[in-house]
């Protein structure tokens, strides 16, 4: 009798490894877990095609938690482990796990050139405004003027916007989320694995220990609907809980109007577009910050281009195609050689 054998579909808890979770309760990492569960699972990526490249930090526990191949490297150094596995083995799917700390401070110069370089690597950028593996230290995100260990006075240092940073480094594809929304979240790492490049995603992730609600007017239920501008590739800039506000351009600035004050219509708000390649606007969406503006989330810039990645293999293709060897044995028994008997 003849069988055949049917692949089962892999389930969200069939990538998790059997690791006991040591976060602390309430840490938003959790749900970001979960949420990458969840993408690899609707993808149907093998569990030997992924694989997890975290530096140092309470984000850096990641590779343990997932049923896949892995590395827990050194502080800052992520990117350049990453970008080797992906060199190395192209057909992999390649995550680096990294926080505000981790990418933006000691490897803050693997970070823009890894971005740069635009290698297809998805990373996670978690950002909590602060260094909750070392007990609560001010980091590059902090807010001026707050206060920890390391600035009892207050931070009197102005901090990094993520979005900036990247777009300064010609980042092609930025995304930011939030860990309460595992949906939007699914949404967006969907979207990042599929693109093909250096994807940017900043989670803006609480942590309860060190900086907790740090991002409270973003996702608290009550403020939500009207502090976060969600968007979508082809759609109107709307937001609020009755999507009856949006933005504007009004000259060189981005304002917020509401629909039916002034004779505003749906077609003078800005609509959408991740894919234009002048980052001009995309630019303009990642400063949007509260209380004047909502904070821009979703896919903000996804524009396609050559990979580090596929130029380095056609590269290397052009140049043994066009080689005059055709093997290290002919390299060195060409030219002037001699037979020691």
């Amino acid at each position: 009798m003849e069988t055949t054998t049917v692949k089962c579909a892999l389930k969200p808890r069939e990538y998790a490894s059997n690791q006991e979770v040591k976060w602390c309760p309430g840490c938003g990492d959790y749900a970001i877990l979960n949420a990458v569960q969840r993408t690899l699972s609707e993808l149907q990526i093998p569990k030997e095609k992924a694989t997890f490249i975290s530096g140092i930090g309470c984000s850096s526990r990641f590779p343990y938690y997932m049923d896949s191949y892995g590395f827990h490297t050194i502080h800052g150094r992520a990117a350049g482990i990453a970008t080797g596995v992906k060199i190395a083995n192209p057909d992999l799917s390649v995550w680096m796990v990294s926080g505000d700390g981790d990418s933006l401070a000691i490897g803050g110069n693997h970070f823009i050139h890894a971005i740069r370089r635009n290698i297809d690597i998805n990373l996670l950028l978690f950002n909590n405004e602060i260094y909750g593996l070392t007990k609560g230290q001010y980091s590059p995100t902090s807010m001026l003027g707050k206060i920890t260990k390391s600035s009892p006075h207050g931070s009197i240092e102005h901090p990094f916007n993520v979005g900036e940073l990247a777009m300064g480094a010609q980042s092609k594809f930025y995304a930011r989320v939030v860990d309460t929304d595992i949906k939007s979240m699914v949404k967006v790492f969907r979207q990042a694995e599929q693109y093909r490049g250096f994807a940017v995603i900043e989670i803006l992730q609480n942590c309860v220990i060190f900086n907790d609600k740090t991002h409270t007017e973003i996702t608290a239920k009550e403020t939500k609907s009207d502090n976060q501008l969600f968007l979508k590739h082809g759609e109107a800039m709307l937001f609020g809980a009755e999507k009856n506000k949006g933005i504007r351009l009004n000259g060189l600035e981005l304002e917020v109007v509401r629909l039916g004050e002034n004779g505003i219509t749906e077609a003078d708000i800005l609509v959408h577009d991740a894919e234009n390649e002048n980052k001009t606007l995309q630019y303009m969406l990642t400063q949007l910050q509260l209380p004047e503006f909502p904070v821009a989330l979703g896919v903000i810039r996804s524009v396609k281009t050559e990979t580090y990645n596929e130029a380095l293999y056609n590269q290397r293709k052009y140049e043994m195609n066009n080689s005059n060897f055709n093997s290290l044995d002919d390299l060195f028994l060409s030219g002037n050689t001699f037979k020691v008997s």
